[in-house]
């Protein structure tokens, strides 16, 4: 019987790490692209953006309960004062279907369950999603990895 190992694997073991293995599997010339697909299927690595909630095209999360999707980031107002920020890429397929729904996240494709945290409620959701910290700071909502 043949043992295999993955090509992670393999390259590991010829001490390869970090940067370099990324730069080995993308090639320089992608690395960026290569770092968000491995890192977010959503490509938001490092994310950090703002919304000001007084511009009314954000004026749904000024409302418990409605939610807006802004690079790829589903955004929603869970409480007077808490919001909560997860990638709208679901685990299950990678598909750009997630939404928010009641009291947590879920996605419209096969109906994946996610908590307000990212974590799989159910077996389509097991994986879980990348959640993103929020902070409001006056009107102001930041939405960061």
């Amino acid at each position: 019987m043949e043992d295999k190992i993955s090509r992670n694997e393999f390259l590991k073991s010829l001490g390869f790490k970090g940067a370099s293995l990324l730069a080995i599997y993308c090639g320089a010339s992608t690395l960026t692209s290569c770092i968000n697909e491995a890192g977010d299927p959503s490509g938001n690595v490092g994310l950090d953006f703002t919304l000001d909630l007084t511009d009314p095209a954000n004026s749904k999360l000024n409302s418990v309960g409605n939610y807006l999707i802004v690079n790829k980031v589903v955004i929603a107002r869970v409480s007077a004062d808490q919001f909560a920020a997860v990638t709208q890429i679901c685990s299950h397929e990678n598909k750009s279907k997630v939404i928010y729904q009641g009291t947590g996240f879920y996605c419209t494709e096969h109906g994946a369950k996610y908590t307000i945290e990212g974590v799989g409620l159910n077996s389509e959701g097991k994986k879980g999603i990348k959640a993103y910290n929020t902070q409001l700071t006056g009107t102001t909502l930041r939405i960061f990895a």
